[in-house]
């Protein structure tokens, strides 16, 4: 069972640094539906998949999923990455879902293809760094499920939205929503509101425990945003790749047996012990001061 354990367990690759990139002042330039930033200064290290579409309300049309693929899969060897946080461009909207309009032109087989590509995506937004959702507005469908997909989720509480709809448009949900949403909140609350389509505001999935924080909505309509940042910098000092291996841990010992789940975290605490973070970590509490850890 360990060996088995051992094969299919994806562990933190070597890290392989990329340009940092700063915020552009016009997201959508160069016609760009998904742009990726890199904070600098003390923010260093907190990257953001910024959406920008706003003619479709940030729906998931082919163009918008293949450049966030295109951007998840960059920053995946980016080693300064150590957070990354999902937030829109365009005000009141996270992601409206899939776009309907779009899918209204395909044919049934190519339904069945583009659906199993929203899994796809889905399943890559299971990046090895922590992942935030900033939820300022609308999150429906397959909105909800990308933020489901995320490790933490921060909603504006009057001004967001969400929920999984499908049943009210003749769909059930086809991106994960189905197995994350009964992971995240049970199975019978689940069943509730994906049989019903139910909406819910922030305050009302923070009390279910569907969002992390709900936060009051300020006029640039972004609070939920700097909530989500105020936790990034959070995460940032700390040892990232024991971070990671956590999630690791986490995410692998909820699918199965109590046993089973101790096996893994014994194999992702052997591969922290050789860092040289662990040994920086020791050192910086023995000579009562800070850690500077280095992902190493």
């Amino acid at each position: 069972m360990l060996r088995v354990l051992t094969s299919t367990l994806r562990f933190p690759r070597p890290w392989k640094p990329l340009e940092t990139r700063g915020c552009s002042s016009n997201p959508g330039a160069a016609g760009r539906e998904i742009q990726v930033c890199a904070l600098a200064g003390p923010n260093q290290g907190i990257a953001e998949i910024l959406m920008n579409r706003p003619s479709a309300r940030n729906a998931l049309g082919n163009v918008f999923v293949s450049q966030l693929l295109e951007a998840l899969a960059q920053l995946r060897e980016d080693r300064q990455v150590r957070v990354l946080i999902f937030r829109s461009g365009v005000k009141g909207v996270f992601c409206a879902g899939a776009d309907l309009k779009e899918r209204e032109q395909m044919s049934e087989a190519e339904v069945g293809l583009f659906v199993q590509r929203l899994r796809g995506l889905m399943t890559e937004i299971a990046f090895p760094a922590p992942t935030i959702a900033a939820m300022d507005g609308f999150a429906l469908g397959g909105g909800l499920e990308l933020a489901l997909a995320c490790d933490l989720r921060v909603a504006a509480a009057s001004s967001a939205v969400m929920g999984l709809i499908e049943t009210t448009r003749g769909l059930l949900p086809g991106a994960g929503g189905t197995q994350r949403l009964p992971r995240c909140l049970g199975v019978a609350l689940a069943k509730e509101l994906i049989f019903t389509g139910r909406r819910l505001s922030g305050v009302q999935a923070q009390a279910l425990g569907l969002v992390n924080h709900a936060v009051a909505q300020n006029e640039e309509g972004n609070a939920a945003y700097h909530r989500a940042r105020a936790l990034a910098q959070e995460i940032l000092p700390q040892a990232p790749i024991a971070v990671r291996l956590s999630k690791v841990a986490i995410d692998r010992g909820i699918e199965v047996d109590i046993a089973s789940g101790m096996a893994i975290e014994g194999i992702c605490y052997a591969q922290n012990i050789p860092t040289r973070d662990r040994l920086e970590g020791m050192a910086a509490f023995r000579e009562k001061r800070l850690p500077r850890f280095v992902g190493e």
